[in-house]
This record gives C-alpha cells, sequence and structure tokens, in this order.
C-alpha cells in the first residue's frame, strides 16, 4: 500500500482529533474490498461538529493536495461521507453512528491505530 495513502489516513485522523471527534476507528478493508484501502469512521456529538469535522478533514488534506471525489449528506449532517478515492471518511451522529453500525457491517476488516499509519 502507498505511503501516500497512509499519509492521507493519518491526516484525516488528525483533523478529526482536532474537531474533537469521537470514537475515530481506522478500517483497513483493502484485503476484503475494492472499495478503497481505509474507512475512517468517527462521531461527532451534534450537527455543527459533524460539520465541522469535515470542513477539517477536507481543508488539511485540500492542504496536502488530496481533494474529495464526491462529499454527500454535508447538508442533513446525520452521517457525511467523504470519498477520497483510496480512503472513505464516514462522519455520524451518534443516532445514526449506532443505527448503521459500519465497524459491525466491516467486522472483517482490520482496526488500525493512527499511531500505525
Amino acid at each position: 500500500m502507498a505511503d501516500s495513502v497512509k499519509e492521507m489516513a493519518k491526516l484525516a485522523c488528525k483533523a478529526l482529533e482536532d474537531k474533537k471527534a469521537e470514537d475515530i476507528k481506522t478500517l483497513n478493508i483493502s484485503k476484503i474490498s475494492v472499495l478503497a484501502d481505509y474507512f475512517i469512521i468517527a462521531g461527532g456529538t451534534n450537527r455543527n461538529q459533524v460539520q465541522a469535522m469535515a470542513d477539517n478533514v477536507e481543508e488539511v488534506l485540500g492542504k496536502a493536495g488530496y481533494h474529495p471525489r464526491q462529499i454527500e449528506g454535508y447538508q442533513n449532517a446525520n452521517w457525511i461521507l467523504m470519498d477520497y478515492g483510496d480512503i472513505v471518511v464516514h462522519l455520524f451522529d451518534k443516532e445514526n453512528r449506532l443505527f448503521f453500525d459500519l465497524e459491525k457491517v466491516w467486522a472483517d476488516a482490520s482496526v488500525v491505530k493512527t499511531e500505525e499509519l
């Protein structure tokens, strides 16, 4: 896996930490899916925080030269999906994170600590 993908994932996690994202999980899905190499999943307490998390990820990755292919769900901010190709960032409010439970859906993926990226 390219170092640039790991760097992009690490930058996204740091951007989420800067906005006090809750329970940030990085899933390595490269061995089980062609969708991406990593899913980054994080939660926020309210709409404003979830949008601020998305804004910060976009700003930090943009400054590093990474731009999203697509961003979905920004207006409602109950589940924002940010597609960067090799990584996909999922930002949830508490209720939708519990409902969709991506960690369970992608249980075959390995969890990666930010320090390991």
